[in-house]
């Protein structure tokens, strides 16, 4: 049974501009797109109130469902789209839904006039907890993973294109996440643009200014890191043009600059299995908050 790419629905615009991007991305796949609707459980006094009853709330779910479903059905005949209605708590429920999924796509709400996410606990939990890459898409504006138009309305052949962005980290590059930022940009026909940045050592961290020697030095060996990393993915992917930007420079300010022109930013979160839970490091936790573009975020030991 082939895999979905599963879309957490609410009915909100968020929502809906993530089964959009599901649809497109499934298009491109090959693959189903499944729509799931959380409804979480309410106490007994207010579910038997006349607004939260049984009816209203059947009611209720099965039109958001249907009128989505509908939705995608009609802008992308060629893709196979079902729905499912779950019971419990968001996050988990999510999370069980993404567990035989190609991909988990959530909506996050835009911050207004700034260009960013604004990211809930829901979100971020799911993220967190599953396993399978989870794709974040804001609403609001032009599907930024679409090719570019020109006059007439036709896909343009002379406008620039927008890269998928990878934020590699030389220290432990992981194939999962090599593959899916390669896998991306082949399929959507762009450059990739791998972006690594790398923080002073700590004895300069208290104000003391690198000196140029060592800057030119460290700089050199980043870059060359980033090379051999990259050297056989080149080559599982030679029709994939990439560009190399290490930059000496904070790898979260660096991915966050680069989204403006990006249609996807591809980012890796380490799998903690502690007695605290799962949790985001600190990058990831950045880009997700303001990175102006949909942001993938692949889990790997």
């Amino acid at each position: 049974m082939p895999r979905t790419i599963t879309v957490g629905l609410d009915g909100s615009p968020e929502s809906r501009a993530a089964a959009e991007w599901a649809a497109r991305e499934a298009q491109q796949r090959g693959l189903p797109v499944k729509l799931v609707q959380v409804w979480e459980p309410v106490p007994e006094p207010m579910a038997l109130a006349m607004l939260l009853g049984a009816d209203t709330h059947q009611h209720w779910t099965e039109k958001v469902l249907r009128e989505a479903a509908e939705e995608l059905r009609s802008g992308h005949p060629g893709v196979e789209v079902t729905t499912q209605h779950v019971t419990g708590q968001p996050a988990e429920a999510l999370a069980r839904a993404a567990r035989d999924a190609e991909l988990l796509v959530l909506g996050s709400r835009g911050l207004g006039g700034i260009r960013g996410f604004l990211v809930g606990s829901v979100g971020l939990a799911a993220v967190a907890s599953t396993e399978r890459p989870v794709v974040l898409v804001r609403a609001g504006e032009q599907a930024v993973d679409e090719p570019a138009r020109d006059e007439t309305g036709a896909p343009s052949t002379t406008a620039a294109t927008r890269p998928v962005v990878l934020g590699l980290d030389v220290g432990s590059p992981d194939e999962a996440l090599l593959a899916f930022a390669f896998d991306a940009a082949a399929r959507r026909n762009v450059p990739l643009r791998v972006v690594h940045g790398w923080n002073p050592p700590p004895y300069y961290a208290y104000g003391m200014a690198l000196e140029p020697a060592v800057e030119r030095e460290t700089a050199k060996a980043e870059a060359a890191a980033v090379t051999e990393v990259l050297r056989p993915w080149r080559q599982k992917f030679p029709g994939v043009e990439v560009v190399e930007q290490p930059h000496f420079a904070s790898p979260s300010l660096l991915l966050i600059e680069a989204s403006r022109e990006a249609s996807l930013v591809v980012v890796g979160r380490r799998v903690r299995r502690t007695s605290f839970g799962a949790r985001l490091g600190p990058v990831v936790h950045a880009v997700l908050h303001h990175c102006a573009a949909p942001v993938a975020v692949v889990a790997h030991d």
